[in-house]
């Protein structure tokens, strides 16, 4: 498996092989990252009422007895319609699934190696559209030929920000923001060279 280089142009000049740490991840560890970050930014927004927030049902419905059926003291019981629900949903609940930063590092690995498998992976000098315009960074996103591509640099600039920002088959970010999750999202990746080299020089 290896990398493939380009250059200013975003033309492929050579390829770079994956260090061996990149081999025989288990593909599990990504789902794991992958879950764990799904469940982090989901929104707490179930809610329902008990009976105690409901308004009404002070009367009682009717007579304790002489009716012939169950006693009742409220209209607003679970078991009326118009009434509270019983054991509901409600905010508060903690979604957050604990992963450690080594499981994170390996599944970044291994969405990383998924991608250089099927050609995907593209390592750059930099990445700099220094006239802002969207034109130039289309130019450059046209040569790789992919459907979409998630681009990351060391520290991304007002330019080519403002280059990519509406291209939507592609998403530029800084080298801090990059995780698996974003990784294994999108079908290609293009990593500038200083950022590639702090990704591997833990082996």
């Amino acid at each position: 498996m290896s990398a493939i280089v380009l250059n200013e142009k975003f033309e492929k000049a050579s390829e770079l092989a994956l260090p061996e740490s990149f081999n025989g991840i288990n593909p599990h560890n990504l789902w794991l990252y992958v879950k764990s970050y799904q469940a982090s930014i989901r929104s707490d927004t179930a809610s329902a009422k008990t009976r105690s927030m409901m308004r009404g049902g002070g009367k009682k419905p009717w007579a304790q007895k002489g009716k012939g059926g169950a006693r009742a003291g409220s209209r607003r019981s679970p078991i009326f319609v118009g009434g509270a629900v019983a054991h509901g949903p409600n905010t508060g609940r903690n979604y957050d699934q604990k992963i450690n930063k080594k499981q994170k590092r390996i599944a970044l690995k291994c969405a990383l190696e998924a991608c250089a498998t099927a050609g995907k992976l593209f390592i750059v000098d930099s990445i700099d559209v220094p006239s802002g315009k969207t034109k130039d960074a289309l130019a450059l996103f046209n040569t790789l030929n992919v459907r979409d591509a998630l681009m990351v640099k060391t520290i991304l600039d007002e330019n080519t920000y403002l280059a990519f920002r509406n291209i939507s088959s592609t998403y530029v970010i800084e080298e801090n923001e990059l995780n698996a999750f974003l990784a294994a999202t999108y079908r290609s990746i293009v990593i500038e060279k200083a950022v590639w080299e702090n990704l591997t020089k833990e082996g």
